[in-house]
């Protein structure tokens, strides 16, 4: 007899069958974090990986990548190893969703990208004073946004 369908399992339907995505986001801010773990509510842990860049070894697997971009700009690192950082990182996770992924290649129309990028731009640089920042940022390890 089949198992009764969970809320979990319903929203999985409509994630595409791949190899999981690594999510590099900075786990200094709580938007952030709150961002990660919404995109690893709906695709399940199986489905994507996330790593909090400030966290000490998070970086060793992905040596090409530099800390100050990551604290520009979160990164998707896809399952076939390409990297997508920003605006752009968001259309590619959800280009990973069957029912609602033709909306993630949106992002590559014309004025599209653009209008996408500068308000993620302005998002992660005023990121924390407006969504504020968790007890790691009080070493300074944040001061790259404060001048902002």
């Amino acid at each position: 007899m089949a198992q009764p369908s969970t809320g979990r399992a319903r929203a999985l339907r409509g994630v595409r069958n791949s190899a999981p995505l690594t999510v590099l986001f900075d786990g200094a801010c709580p938007f952030c974090t709150r961002s990660a773990l919404a995109v690893q509510r709906v695709f399940g842990g199986q489905r994507v990986i996330l790593r909090d860049f400030q966290r000490e070894g998070a970086l060793e697997p992905y040596p090409f990548l530099r800390r100050d971009a990551l604290m520009k700009k979160m990164h998707v690192v896809m399952p076939d190893g390409s990297v997508f950082a920003g605006a752009e990182a968001f259309a590619r996770i959800v280009t990973q969703l069957s029912v609602i992924g033709w909306l993630g290649w949106l992002y590559y129309l014309p004025g599209v990208r653009q209008a996408a990028d500068g308000v993620y731009g302005l998002v992660a640089k005023y990121r924390y004073r407006v969504f504020g920042r968790t007890e790691k940022c009080a070493d300074g390890v944040c001061k790259i946004h404060d001048s902002g």
